[in-house]
């Protein structure tokens, strides 16, 4: 039983951290597409979705700090 469980954890492990990497790719492809729009209405798009993307980063560092403690 105690075996299953570190089993489980280290899957959710590894997960948070695959999750944590397309976070920060996705940050990366926002602050790109920001610097190359000029459309207003893009630049506030991305804008959001950069902020978005920078929230979820914030939360699943949190969650992995957390885990590993």
């Amino acid at each position: 039983m105690i075996f299953l469980k570190k089993k489980e954890s280290s899957r959710e492990l590894d997960e948070l951290k695959r999750q944590i990497e397309i976070s920060k790719m996705a940050i990366t492809s926002a602050q790109n597409q920001f610097e190359h729009v000029v459309d207003p209405t893009l630049i506030d798009c991305y804008i959001y979705e950069l902020n978005a993307a920078q929230l979820r980063y914030q939360y699943l560092l949190r969650n992995l700090k957390s885990c590993e403690h």
